[in-house]
């Protein structure tokens, strides 16, 4: 798959993930180590098992090219669903430069205002490429302190390289920044300086 070229592509589905997609978990947690130790950071892993119940939940978001599993992304919820979190977000190698992040923050946006319309939505990030999506989403970067305070929330950390760092700043910055959606518009001049610095990580390809 190394070899497709971007303008081969028939069909790009990104949807909110069934019972039929279980048999994907295995992979998928698979990608997310496997982009986590890429990186050098980020949450390092997922089991197979709760990506399925992810799906089962109906809180999952799942990219399919030609048929092939090509990204996924979840939410949950926090403090009595006053917040709510999406997270997980992989693009495989063979299927990037497509735009397939957006779409699938995107669609996981509107998941998280329809099973939790009242939750303040959030998202922790050491991409910048997903820094400048969530910005054009309409999310902003907060303070740490604007996020949940559930203690589960933050155990979820535990399997990410940089979770002593947190530890010693008493959870109120780390590595990550932390972007809370927000419904007004950004100016442009911040999100060209977002842009400047983004290495190419995910294109502007329309699809």
């Amino acid at each position: 798959m190394n070899n497709l070229n971007r303008h081969s592509f028939v069909s790009i589905e990104v949807r909110i993930a069934n019972k039929d997609d279980l048999k994907q978990a295995n992979e998928i947690a698979i990608e997310i180590e496997n982009s986590a130790q890429s990186r050098g950071t980020g949450i390092a892993k997922r089991s197979p098992q709760y990506i399925k119940n992810k799906i089962l939940e109906g809180k999952g978001v799942i990219a399919y090219v030609d048929n092939m599993l090509a990204g996924f992304c979840y939410i949950e919820s926090w403090e009595g669903k006053q917040f709510v979190a999406n997270s997980g977000l992989i693009v495989f190698p063979s299927f990037r430069r497509l735009g397939l992040a957006r779409l699938i923050k995107g669609k996981a946006l509107e998941l998280s205002a329809d099973k939790f319309p009242e939750a303040k939505v959030f998202g922790l990030t050491t991409s910048l490429a997903v820094m400048t999506i969530n910005y054009e989403l309409g999310y902003r970067p907060v303070t740490f302190e604007k996020l949940t305070q559930d203690d589960s929330f933050w155990e979820g950390c535990k399997s990410c390289i940089n979770y002593p760092i947190l530890q010693s700043k008493n959870r109120k910055n780390c590595l990550c920044t932390a972007m809370l959606y927000q419904s007004e518009k950004h100016d442009t001049e911040s999100m060209n300086s977002l842009r400047k610095g983004e290495k190419n990580e995910e294109s502007r390809f329309s699809v």
